[in-house]
C-alpha cells in the first residue's frame, strides 16, 4: 500500500493510503479526543468531539472517519476546534445525570476527563429539558441508567458487531432517542447473553455491573457464615491496573492478602477447579472421539457462550460438554468435599468468586444441577472490578502488601488451569492431558506449548496427531466469530473435532467484569495480549503445567470423586442445559 504525506499542525507525516486524519495525527504524536470512536468496533463520527481543521475544507470534519490525502494539512487545537468541542461537551451535560462524585465510573469516565481538560466549569450553560427514564435493574449481571448515556452507540455496535446479538439500539428520534430494547422490554426478557462487553465499551456510568459488594461484606460480617473465596485465572493479570500496576502485571501475591484482610476464612485459586474441568473434558472428549458421538465436543467454561447456544444456535446443545465451569465445580466441591472435610454444615458456607465476566452472576443463579440440593453452588459473583472497589473501600494499601498464598486444600493449580483466562487456552490445557493420556508419552519444556491454539485471532484451527489420529480443533472468541465457525459446522464445510468457545474476544482477559480502560488505550494497546501475555508468564513459572499432575487433583479423586467420569464426578461436576426462546 502507497503511502501519502500530510502535516498534521505543521509536522510532515507519512501514512498509509486510506489513513484517517485521527490515525493521521497520532503518528504525528498527536492525540485527539474522541467519545463514540472504538477501534473496529464503532467507527461512525457521531459525537463531533474528534472534529479537525482541514486547510480549505468548509467545515470541521470529524477525524475518525475522514480520510488523509496527499498534501492534505489538518490543524486539530484551533481555537475554532477547541469551542466546538466545548460546545458539544456543554450540549452532552445539558441532558445528564450529574451525580459524578457518586457515579460508579468518577475518575474513570472519558466524559468527566474530557469536560476537565476542556475546562467545562458551567455545567448548566445550557439549561432546558430533560429526559428522565427508569433504572433496568432487570438482567442478574448488570444495569442500565439512560439519564447518564451520551448516545456514543459504543455499547450497540459491541453488542451487534461484536457478539452478533444486537438486543439493544436507539429507540425514538431526536430528542428523545434513547439506548434500549426492541418494544422497550426490559433486558431480562431479551436474548441478551450477561456478556458485558456493553459495560467496557461505555465511556460514562451509563452501564455497570450488579454491584454485590454489600451482600458479601454482610456475609463477612455474619459470624455463623464460614465464608470462602475463590479468584479465576485472569484476575491476578488485571487487578493490578485498579492500582497503578501495568498492564498485564502478576499479582497473585497481593491479591490474596487483600483478601485475608477483607476477612475471607479461606482463600482458594480457581485454577484448581479448572484443573478439574480438564480431568473432567478430557475424559469427555476422549469418550466421545472413540465413540463417534455428539462431535465436536464443544467447551462450556463460559457462560456467555452457552447462553448464546441455548438461544441462538439449541441444535448444538448435545454437542456442548457437560461439565461445570471452573466456577461452577469449585462451589460444587466446596459443598460436598470442603465441608465434609472441615466438618462444616454446607448451608453454612457461603461461596464468593472473584471473576471476569458479568456473566458468572447469571450462572451462579442456574440452580438446576447444584451439588447440594437446596442450595446454589455460588452464593455471590464479584467482578474485578468490584473487588477492586472493596479494597479501596476498606482502606487496603494493596501496592504495599507483602505476598501471600492460597490456602489448602484447593490452592495449589497448575500452568494449564492458569491459561484457561486466554482464547485457546482451555483447549490447549485440555490437548496436553489428552495427549499424555492417549500416547502415554510426556510433554517436557520443548513439546508442552501448543502454540497454534493460542493468539488473539477471532478464530483459530490446528490439527494433531495424537497416538494415530488426527484430531482437528478450533477456537473461537468473541461471539459474531462463534458465530461463523458453527455455521461452517453446520453447513459441512468444516469439519472439527474439538472446539473451545469464549463470549469475549480474547478471552475472559477481556471479560466484561475487567479494568475498563478508556477509548484512548483500546485504540492503541492490544489489551487482550497484554493480559494474556501475563497468563502465559505465569504458566512458565509454576512448578505444575498439566492438570492431571496437580497433587491436589489427584487428592481429591483419590479421597471423594473417584476417577474422571465417575457417577460421583457426574452428579457433582457436571450439568445441562436448556433450549431458550429467542426474543
Amino acid at each position: 500500500m502507497s503511502n501519502v504525506n500530510v502535516k498534521i499542525n505543521g509536522i510532515e507525516v507519512s501514512v498509509p493510503a486510506g489513513s484517517t486524519v485521527l490515525q493521521a495525527a497520532r503518528a504525528a504524536g498527536v492525540e485527539i479526543p474522541t467519545l463514540c470512536y472504538l477501534k473496529e468496533v464503532n467507527e461512525i463520527g457521531a459525537c463531533r468531539i474528534c472534529v479537525a481543521e482541514v486547510k480549505g475544507a468548509k467545515s470541521l470534519v470529524a477525524s475518525c472517519v475522514y480520510p488523509v490525502n496527499e498534501g492534505m494539512e489538518v490543524f486539530t487545537n484551533t481555537p475554532k476546534v477547541i469551542e466546538a468541542r466545548k460546545t458539544t461537551l456543554e450540549l452532552l451535560l445539558s441532558n445528564h445525570k450529574k451525580e459524578c462524585l457518586s457515579c460508579v465510573r468518577s475518575g474513570n469516565c472519558e466524559l468527566q476527563k474530557l469536560c476537565t481538560d476542556y475546562g467545562i466549569d458551567d455545567v448548566h450553560k445550557y439549561n432546558g429539558a430533560m429526559t428522565h427514564y427508569e433504572i433496568d435493574r432487570s438482567a442478574a449481571h448488570m444495569y442500565r441508567d439512560n439519564e447518564k448515556c451520551i448516545l456514543c452507540r459504543r455499547c450497540v455496535a459491541a453488542c451487534s458487531n461484536v457478539q452478533a446479538v444486537s438486543v439493544i439500539g436507539a429507540n425514538d428520534r431526536g430528542f428523545d432517542t434513547h439506548i434500549s430494547c426492541a418494544f422497550e422490554k426490559p433486558l431480562n426478557e431479551t436474548s441478551c447473553v450477561s456478556c458485558g462487553q456493553c459495560i467496557v465499551a461505555c465511556p460514562t456510568g451509563a452501564l455497570s455491573e450488579r454491584d454485590d459488594t454489600a451482600k458479601v461484606f454482610d456475609a463477612l460480617n455474619d459470624p455463623t457464615k464460614h465464608v470462602i473465596v475463590q479468584t479465576a485465572p485472569s484476575i491476578r493479570v488485571a487487578l493490578g491496573e485498579e492500582f497503578g500496576y501495568e498492564m498485564g502485571s502478576i499479582v497473585t501475591g497481593k491479591m490474596v492478602a487483600a483478601l485475608r484482610r477483607l476477612g475471607f476464612d479461606k482463600v482458594f485459586d480457581t485454577n484448581f477447579s479448572a484443573d478439574l474441568t480438564i480431568m473432567e473434558e478430557a475424559n469427555e472428549f476422549i469418550q466421545r472421539y472413540t465413540k463417534k458421538e455428539n462431535l465436536p465436543l464443544i467447551t462450556s467454561c463460559s457462560p456467555g457462550w452457552i447462553k448464546y447456544c441455548e438461544y441462538y444456535f439449541p441444535e448444538m446443545i448435545s454437542n456442548l460438554s457437560s461439565c461445570k465451569s471452573p466456577q461452577g465445580m469449585f462451589g460444587s466441591v466446596a459443598k460436598t468435599y470442603y465441608a465434609q472435610k472441615m466438618g462444616i454444615d454446607p448451608k453454612d458456607i457461603y461461596v464468593v468468586a472473584i471473576m471476569p465476566c458479568t456473566a458468572k452472576k447469571f450462572e451462579a443463579e442456574r440452580l438446576d444441577h447444584t451439588a447440594v440440593k437446596g442450595l446454589a453452588d455460588i452464593d455471590a459473583v464479584l467482578t474485578t472490578r468490584e473487588l477492586a472497589r472493596m479494597i479501596k473501600k476498606e482502606g487496603i494499601l494493596f501496592s504495599q502488601l507483602p505476598d501471600d498464598t492460597f490456602d489448602a486444600p484447593f490452592g495449589l493449580g497448575s500452568g494449564a488451569g492458569t491459561i484457561f483466562g486466554a482464547t485457546g487456552g482451555v483447549m490447549e490445557a485440555a490437548l496436553r492431558t489428552a495427549y499424555e493420556t492417549l500416547t502415554g508419552e510426556t510433554l517436557d519444556d520443548g513439546t508442552i506449548d501448543f502454540n497454534d491454539v493460542r493468539g488473539t485471532e477471532g478464530v483459530k484451527e490446528a490439527t494433531y496427531n495424537i497416538a494415530g489420529n488426527e484430531i482437528h480443533v478450533a477456537v473461537a472468541s468473541g461471539l459474531a466469530n462463534a458465530e461463523k465457525v458453527l455455521k461452517l459446522v453446520k453447513s459441512g464445510e468444516k469439519h472439527y473435532d474439538f472446539i473451545e468457545i469464549m463470549a469475549c474476544p480474547g478471552g475472559c482477559v477481556n471479560g466484561g467484569g475487567q479494568p475498563i480502560q478508556p477509548a484512548s488505550v483500546r485504540n492503541n494497546v492490544d489489551i487482550r495480549a497484554v493480559r494474556a501475555a501475563g497468563l502465559y508468564q505465569d504458566d512458565k513459572s509454576l512448578p505444575v503445567r498439566k492438570s492431571h499432575e496437580n497433587p491436589d487433583v489427584k487428592q481429591i479423586y483419590a479421597e471423594f470423586l473417584q476417577e474422571p467420569g465417575s457417577h460421583i464426578a457426574h452428579e457433582i461436576l457436571h450439568t445441562g442445559y436448556i433450549a431458550r426462546k429467542k426474543y
